[in-house]
């Protein structure tokens, strides 16, 4: 045998033994995979009371008698999160979930390298002018939080560091760092930094010049803002559910308490703070999801006592901004469901003196108006699209003209507009092809001028093609469903399709660029949004279809966008997954009850799944407010219709499609026990071999990972998992990633 001949068969059976080794771990890790067995959480059962329980608020009109449910899993609830028992239990599910999803490591680690290789990782935004500099924040390759910088508007001014994230971040699992603010003369930044992912926030102020901290600390508030001058700072606080319900001033650098300037006792209500662009005014809002309040403050007499415009009216809702001599208000007033825009004289607020400014259209959905010193922007919908308008007052009437796109499914809203005299208009646009731009409309030339459009490499938009399709519910209604995907991996077959929904709140899910879906359109993949009802994309009456007595539209319009996507021929039940978050969790926790067969696989993201027992405890953070969303089941006329969709109570004993369910231990929006409670059910209850995997975060809320690199790994996770389901992952998807990514 030649040497040659020899070295070949030595490295011939080194390869199959190799190969041997690889086959018996995965054979290993199969098994392994089969045998390992989920949590169990015990039974022990509670009798939960709905109704008039002494000492507690239920509502304005609770049930007498009491009725009950029971729940086996309400010991899960522990408002301290620091249960050990139930942590313990936590961290087991995590461990499940690892194994269950491990031979996935792989494709999580290379999708997360094309999730990265889609971000500019240097880049910064486009600068945006307030006084004399031009403020951007930017982020650097390697670094999980932004920088906040400002320049000189003189030619070749330095860069100066006003706030770094990462600095902040340093020794913590999670930093949320909001409201960066200049001071109205730019020598001080306010800030509010919250290290729990819980939403309470510290408050800080640097000082610019010398870079350090003032003691001016403000602990424990939820938002913060300037006054006129940098000499006062505006902050609300919250009570124990959450609830922002106090409006304070602080005076920087006394040592005297700060002012409490509203207190709203109403638990349904919350109180916000909105300063107009003219810096003449503060509005002190307090409002629910029907009916609002407004106040004023004369900034340059903050002194005197807050004035109401309107009195709270039930079903009256308004909001305010100042121009001239002029408030302007966007209000339903005279059954204007879908709001129009009036005014009233500074010196005469109150609604006999509200005039409109233009009539009433149903066809336009107001949502804002934004006023500059010499013109305004509405904002609002038409045709089921986000819009901009440009008014411009011409005496005692009004000019209005739209802006408008070549495309013909796009997302636009407004900027960062600090400047109150100018004559220019800030705006962010996309598609679900286009990344996010960034123009100024001139208001004198009618033009509008891209400044920049967000990098994303290794993306070329003409590989992508989008639809726009209509689904008859079950009522007749027509429901909008947006699609993206490859048109070069567009076949005549039934193709994997992802669906996602919402449908809460009047929030809509507009088609805009998202390119952590990239990896799913690569891989053949349609992505599609059901924009059912309960969200905004229609208007006003969109959402209300879907509310109270008629909640149950959202989850049937969703079922009936899947139907109708596998009716046309786009996809198949076992080809087509799901997905919604929070109040999209809900959705998919009712429609897989409602539904199961039509899904392979689902993720359900901080789930609102446990509708009775939060929306009866008026201690749970936003329960009090919801009751004018869900209603409230501890009165007799909303408990059974609750009840019939609720997903944690509607848990049967039938088949499920694989589930995955994420959460973050200390959200207090969704509590970690709902989703926890829910996955214990759905395996006690199941009659199929499909898992129902969660992934508890256990150092997060609401809104996932702070650290952007984190967040990758997040989505590659969940986009593995979804692929693996719709089998469209690649063979290169399982090698070793080239990157060190270990996920």
């Amino acid at each position: 045998m030649s040497r040659q001949s020899a070295l070949n068969l030595t490295v011939g059976i080194g390869a199959a033994a190799a190969l041997y080794v690889v086959r018996l771990r995965r054979s290993a890790y199969s098994t392994l995979s089969r045998r390992v067995r989920p949590p169990v959480l015990e039974k022990r059962p509670k009798m939960v009371p709905f109704g008039a329980v002494a000492g507690q608020n239920r509502g304005s009109s609770p049930m007498k008698p009491i009725l009950y449910l029971e729940d086996p899993y309400f010991y899960v609830r522990d408002d301290s999160r620091k249960n050990e028992e139930v942590l313990e239990h936590l961290r087991k599910e995590n461990e499940y979930t690892d194994v269950k999803t491990k031979h996935l490591a792989n494709v999580r680690a290379n999708i997360y390298d094309e999730l990265l290789s889609h971000v500019q990782e240097t880049d910064e935004d486009y600068p945006y002018p307030h006084g004399s500099y031009l403020y951007y924040n930017r982020t650097v390759k390697g670094s999980s939080y932004a920088y906040h910088c400002r320049k000189a508007k003189t030619k070749n001014a330095p860069e100066e560091l006003l706030l770094d994230e990462n600095e902040i971040a340093k020794g913590h699992n999670h930093c949320q760092v909001a409201s960066v603010s200049p001071s109205p003369d730019h020598r001080y930044l306010a800030y509010m930094v919250d290290f729990s992912g819980y939403e309470t926030y510290t408050g800080y102020v640097k000082d610019l010049e010398t870079g350090k901290l003032l003691p001016d600390r403000i602990e424990n508030i939820s938002s913060l803002r300037w006054g006129q001058d940098a000499s006062v700072l505006y902050y609300a606080t919250q009570d124990e559910a959450h609830r922002q319900n106090k409006l304070w001033r602080h005076t920087m650098g006394s040592k005297d308490a700060d002012e409490l300037l509203y207190t709203e006792d109403d638990e349904i209500y919350s109180a916000y703070f909105q300063k107009a662009r003219s810096g003449k005014y503060m509005f002190l809002l307090s409002s629910s999801s029907e009916t609002s309040e407004v106040s004023f403050i004369e900034l340059d007499n903050p002194s005197k006592p807050p004035q109401v415009i309107a009195q709270r009216q039930k079903g009256l809702i308004y909001s305010v901004d100042h121009f001239g001599d002029y408030f302007y208000i966007v209000t339903n007033k005279d059954k204007a469901t879908n709001f129009k825009v009036m005014r009233t004289p500074v010196t005469s607020p109150s609604p006999e003196h509200w005039v409109d400014v233009f009539p009433y259209d149903e066809s336009i959905k107001v949502d804002d108006v934004d006023c500059f010193k010499d013109f305004m922007v509405m904002e609002g919908r038409q045709g089921g699209y986000s819009q901009l308008w440009i008014i411009v007052p011409e005496g005692d009437k009004h000019a209005r003209r739209q802006i408008t796109f070549k495309e013909s499914s796009y997302t636009v809203s407004g900027s960062v507009n600090r400047d109150f005299d100018t004559d220019k208009y800030r705006f962010i646009y996309s598609s679900m092809t286009t990344p996010w731009a960034t123009f100024d409309y001139d208001v004198n030339t009618r033009e509008s001028t891209l400044l920049k459009e967000k990098p994303v490499p290794n993306y070329d938009r003409s590989l992508y093609k989008t639809e726009r399709l209509e689904a008859k519910a079950s009522d007749g209604t027509m429901v909008p469903i947006s699609l993206v995907y490859r048109s070069d991996l567009r076949s005549q077959d039934r193709q994997p399709l992802h669906l996602y929904g919402y449908g809460s709140y009047e929030i809509p899910i507009d088609p805009s660029f998202v390119s952590s879906i990239l990896p799913l359109l690569d891989r053949g993949v349609i992505y599609a949004i059901a924009h059912i009802r309960g969200g905004g994309e229609m208007g006003r009456t969109w959402y209300e279809d879907a509310k109270y007595k008629k909640k149950i539209n959202t989850f049937t319009d969703f079922i009936s966008c899947a139907e109708h996507l596998v009716k046309t021929g786009y996809t198949s039940p076992s080809k087509m997954t799901c997905e919604g978050r929070s109040a999209g969790g809900l959705l998919m926790g009712a429609v897989l009850n409602m539904r199961p067969d039509l899904f392979t696989a689902a993720i359900a993201g901080v789930p609102f799944v446990d509708v009775m027992n939060t929306m009866s405890d008026a201690s749970i953070p936003l329960t009090t407010g919801e009751w004018e969303e869900w209603g409230n089941p501890n009165e007799k006329a909303y408990f059974e219709y609750m009840l019939s969709y609720s997903p944690y109570e509607n848990v049967k004993q039938q088949a499920y499609p694989n589930i995955l369910v994420t959460s973050g231990l200390f959200d207090p929006r969704v509590a970690y026990w709902e989703p926890t409670k829910w996955v214990a059910k759905l395996r006690d209850m199941k009659s199929d071999q499909n898992e129902v995997l969660l992934k508890m975060d256990l150092s997060s809320g609401h809104f996932s990972a702070s650290d952007r690199y984190h967040y990758l790994k997040e989505k590659a996770f969940d986009l593995a998992y979804l692929l693996d389901h719709l089998k469209a992952i690649k063979e290169e998807d399982k090698k070793a990633p080239k990157s060190a990514a270990k996920l």
